[in-house]
């Protein structure tokens, strides 16, 4: 079996269950599918921000600080999940309204943190639902900081817990799985020409990119691929429309024109015109099809 194609059920970290709801929810069923399945934005984690210089202005947010306490509470329908997180200088809530179980078991009240996710706001105050939390020594030995990316979700994937964190750790472990598989589809010439990245290093970039030269560098390749392959399949196409179409000859120039153009056309057709006219006739004396685009400025003679 091609590699790419292995269903993304066997990659570390998803197995069935998850492999069942990205196939239905993003179309992503192969080891293929998650490498093409390309951030949509991207945020800068380098940055820690102060709980007291919070304002609505901030959308993303990072936070280092400790955990002073944590509670289930009851509501309406189900519970929710709330911890209080300071950075030393004032607190914030962190809320989870799903699968909090391994979270509420696993905070350690002594150990110090990074915080990170999508701030929100209620009555002027704000709070941090479903963040990402880290221990501060497994974030640096991750190398957590710089340039992050986001990937589309769902509110299925939400609810069955498939979180950014799980689907960049997934595509870290894709991208580990594929190293010695991207191999290079152009040639060097043309990679050395146009001073492009390489395959493995492009997709490596665009998923997690190390700054943002790194990250244009990679979209560009990427895109310039793209294009040169979709070029490629036309100028393949035009060339064997050329060879396996036979189309009929027309060897002579005939009366009906040559009447027209001498007793019936009103003025004189311009050098450019006549040129034209001459590259059309040529096409339709070779036989095989004509594939031409007649352009000119409004009132340059095209009808004509």
């Amino acid at each position: 079996m091609d590699v790419f194609e292995k269903p993304i059920e066997f990659l570390k970290g998803i197995g069935p269950g998850r492999a069942k709801i990205l196939d239905k929810e993003l179309s992503i069923r192969t080891f293929r599918d998650l490498l093409f399945f390309f951030p949509y934005r991207y945020v800068d984690r380098s940055k820690f921000h102060l709980i007291n210089d919070l304002n609505e202005s901030n959308i993303d947010v990072q936070i280092k600080g400790k955990f002073l306490d944590t509670n289930i509470i009851q509501q309406k329908k189900g519970k929710r999940f709330s911890a209080i997180f300071s950075d030393g200088s004032s607190n914030i809530e962190l809320i989870w309204f799903k699968g909090f179980k391994w979270i509420k078991e696993n905070i350690d009240l002594n150990s110090e943190y990074v915080v990170y996710g999508k701030i929100n706001w209620f009555d002027n105050r704000p709070n941090l639902p479903h963040p990402e939390i880290t221990k501060i020594n497994n974030y640096n030995i991750k190398n957590i900081s710089g340039i992050y990316p986001i990937y589309s979700s769902t509110e299925k994937t939400l609810k069955y817990g498939i979180s950014q964190k799980i689907i960049r750790e997934a595509m870290h472990n894709l991208m580990g799985f594929l190293k010695n598989e991207l191999n290079e589809s152009l040639s060097n010439k043309i990679i050395s020409e146009l001073k492009l990245k390489s395959l493995k290093e492009s997709f490596s970039s665009i998923h997690f990119p190390k700054n943002d030269l790194d990250l244009t560098k990679a979209r560009y390749r990427l895109k310039f691929e793209e294009l040169f392959f979709i070029q490629i399949q036309l100028l393949k196409r035009y060339r064997d429309d050329k060879m396996k179409i036979k189309g009929y000859e027309f060897t002579k120039v005939g009366e009906f024109f040559n009447t027209f153009y001498k007793n019936y056309l009103p003025f004189d057709l311009t050098n450019d015109q006549k040129k034209v006219i001459k590259e059309i006739r040529k096409d339709l004396g070779t036989g095989s099809q004509m594939n031409r685009l007649l352009q000119g400025d409004v009132g340059s003679g095209k009808t004509i």
